[in-house]
């Protein structure tokens, strides 16, 4: 059996279980979260709303690495803890190895084609020409720490799964300590800009893989890298599992790539009805919206590991325990998030912008209609991370595609014409909540089919 020290993933009480893999995981989200907000305030305060309007239009690329690492990692973490649960550890080691290989390769592409076309790319995220310069120069010096970001998250979920939930947390943590003190030095101090910011999130990336690599390395239980055949018939067991990584982890990035597309999308119609003000504005939101995503994700993170080792033992009981406590703990964080951000807007929006910026004032008029649907948000992604766990991929991407991307884009494109600038705010709210509506009603129905 796996176990976390004195912790059995087959016997320990759900709720014991839960906890050791939680409150590590939200630490280590909740530095991530201090970076962003550290990158936010040094970049709005000392660079200004332009700069920081430029780096909202470069942040769909960070939710494609983001995206895929998810995919990567709940994928390969959901089969491995079915495959170690099975008394077969080799074939984890295997997948583990040929999923991370495969996944470095492919963005070492990804980033060598970024930075030779730093600029169409750019104007491709909806950058006006007002703001090129700026968002290309920041494209150009991060998507070179796109593998290493890569690398961060996929090794993050085997870590947790590895029975070491406090050292992915130190992981985290380390390079969130130095990404706040290379942007007080680059941007507050020697006044580098976007490029400062950009350098000091880079290298904060490259200490995070660093840490990774020592610890499947020199560090591991049981989970490690090993030796993969390059024949043709280990290529084709590679392709076999990458396939099946996919297959499962595709909605996590679905749901990653949401928030680019949210962004993309809102960066555009921004634009059109209220300017570069107006995507500074937004920028406040699309700082803030990562952090929410982040903390449900690792409320939905800690149970997989319990959710899918026991379906392997054929434990439903303890599956279903573990899913309803996540679903509790998701509902209380986006119920908090909801009140804080609708009565804390201004001070929020001050983090980021000056008072007597023009964006100040689009971004606390619309905060509190935004904050809304961060209620069913959390809701939405627990439903959809227990789906993943428990090897539902279809439905739980349907649900993604429903949520993610058809309803928001349609109300991001036909609100602001019957509401005005309101409904730019409120599209993703009115997604979240009928998608919370579409789930409820699907559970109903399989009860009802079920009696």
């Amino acid at each position: 059996m796996i176990k976390t020290n004195d912790l059995d993933f087959g016997k320990t009480d759900i709720k014991i279980l839960y906890r050791k893999f939680l409150y590590p995981t939200i630490l280590g989200m909740i530095s991530t979260i201090i970076v962003i907000i550290t990158d936010g305030f040094f970049i709005g305060k000392f660079i200004g709303s332009d700069a920081l309007a430029a780096v909202n239009i470069a942040s769909p690329l960070f939710d494609l690495v983001s995206g895929f690492g998810i995919m990567s990692g709940i994928g390969c973490s959901i089969i491995s803890a079915v495959y170690i649960s099975r008394g077969k550890q080799k074939l984890a080691n295997v997948l583990f190895t040929q999923i991370t290989v495969f996944s470095i390769i492919l963005f070492i592409i990804v980033s060598f084609i970024l930075c030779l076309n730093a600029d169409a790319t750019a104007l491709l995220l909806g950058s006006s020409p007002k703001l090129l310069s700026l968002s290309s120069t920041y494209i150009t010096i991060l998507s070179v720490s796109f593998p290493f970001f890569l690398l961060d998250n996929i090794g993050l979920f085997m870590i947790r799964l590895d029975r070491s939930p406090k050292y992915a947390m130190l992981c985290t943590m380390s390079g969130a300590v130095f990404n706040i003190i290379g942007d007080y030095f680059m941007v507050g101090v020697y006044d580098f800009g976007v490029q400062g910011a950009a350098i000091a999130t880079s290298v904060s990336f490259f200490i995070n893989a660093i840490m990774v690599v020592v610890y499947l390395l020199f560090k591991a239980n049981n989970l490690k890298f090993c030796k993969i055949s390059i024949d043709l018939k280990g290529l084709r067991y590679s392709l076999k599992n990458i396939y099946s990584m996919c297959k499962i982890g595709f909605s996590g990035m679905l749901n990653q790539l949401s928030i680019a597309l949210m962004a993309l999308t809102g960066n555009y119609i921004f634009m059109k009805y209220l300017h570069e003000d107006g995507v500074a504005a937004f920028s406040v939101l699309c700082y803030y919206f990562p952090i929410v995503f982040m903390i449900n994700n690792a409320i939905a993170q800690s149970a997989q590991p319990i959710i899918s080792y026991n379906l392997g033992g054929k434990q439903m009981d303890r599956v279903k325990q573990a899913y309803h406590l996540s679903l509790r703990v998701a509902f209380g964080f986006g119920l908090f998030t909801t009140l804080l951000m609708i009565f804390a807007a201004r001070p929020m929006t001050g983090l980021f912008l000056a008072e007597d910026a023009p964006a100040f004032q689009y971004a606390i008029d619309g905060m509190p209609y935004f904050a809304i649907g961060f209620m069913f948000f959390a809701l939405n992604i627990v439903y959809i991370g227990y789906l993943q766990s428990t090897g539902k991929d279809m439905k739980s991407n349907i649900i993604t595609l429903i949520r993610g991307y058809i309803l928001l884009l349609l109300f991001f494109i036909f609100l602001p014409r019957i509401m005005g600038n309101k409904g730019i705010w409120l599209a993703m709210p009115l997604a979240e909540g009928l998608t919370t509506l579409l789930i409820c009603l699907l559970e109903i129905i399989r009860k009802v089919g079920k009696g």
